[in-house]
């Protein structure tokens, strides 16, 4: 049996690179998705490909009123809410210093004020699921590597990242009573349209900036997109129905370095 058979998931920034990764293997394994993305040709388009299994809803989450139009889109689409992917970010790599109040504002509002936002949106949806269902419900985060470590000149990025990775934790306790799992996922540097903006400094041309990065990686290759989606699948199953609260590198071994 599919592992996410008779699941319904909202998953933002899914119309491109870990978010559509994501959509597609919650698709192949059973799950009913709503995809959440800024982008309107792209997810409209994703949707047409996957047929009455996906939906596509245009979403800013950063904005209160476009988390709760979209929840209520999924829920009107498919019935119920299991599962919340908070999957939509951006990156900023640069110094400190170059970082004025309007990127502290867009790094931090696309990275965790939104998250944050979404998350308080789904809930009553969530709860509502989590009664019925002895696994319970998800909210998924994606993080990043820079959420558990850190690297000079990612400071407004990784603190965004960080304090995903305090959500999850807090969150996790908080709503164990209501049988509501919080998990995220904390991938490094993957092959997505964003891999130029992670790899700055390393190297004028990519495919060696690509070498030297993948010279970092324990397992010596770089992850794709299904690495992260494949671990995602797991946290948002029953399989994970005792996991909570935990923040899953996704790296190659770089963690255990």
């Amino acid at each position: 049996m599919p592992r996410l058979s008779n699941r319904v998931a909202l998953i933002t920034g899914g119309a491109s690179g870990l978010g559509e990764a994501t959509v597609r293997r919650f698709v192949a394994e059973g799950a009913r998705v709503t995809i959440a993305d800024i982008n309107r040709e792209r997810g409209a388009e994703l949707a047409r490909e996957l047929g009455d299994q996906a939906f596509f809803v245009h979403c800013d989450h950063t904005q209160r009123a476009s988390c709760t139009e979209a929840i209520r889109a999924a829920v009107d689409r498919f019935g119920s809410l299991d599962i919340l992917h908070n999957n939509a970010g951006g990156p900023f790599a640069g110094s400190v210093e170059s970082a004025d109040d309007a990127t502290l504002e867009r790094v931090i509002g696309v990275n965790l004020l939104g998250v944050f936002k979404m998350t308080q949106e789904a809930l009553p949806a969530l709860r509502k699921a989590a009664a019925g269902r002895p696994g319970g419900a998800a909210v998924l985060f994606t993080s990043s590597l820079q959420g558990i470590k850190a690297r000079p000149n990612y400071s407004v990025y990784t603190a965004a990242k960080h304090g995903i990775v305090g959500l999850v934790r807090s969150l996790a306790l908080e709503l164990a009573p209501a049988n509501i799992r919080v998990n995220a996922v904390c991938p490094t540097v993957t092959e997505t349209p964003m891999l130029k903006q992670f790899l700055p400094g390393m190297a004028d041309d990519m495919e060696e900036a690509r070498r030297r990065f993948r010279a970092t990686i324990p397992l010596g290759r770089m992850p794709e997109t299904v690495d992260t989606a494949y671990a995602l699948v797991f946290l948002a199953s029953d399989e994970a129905r005792m996991i909570t609260g935990v923040a899953l590198p996704v790296d190659g071994g770089q963690c255990a370095a």
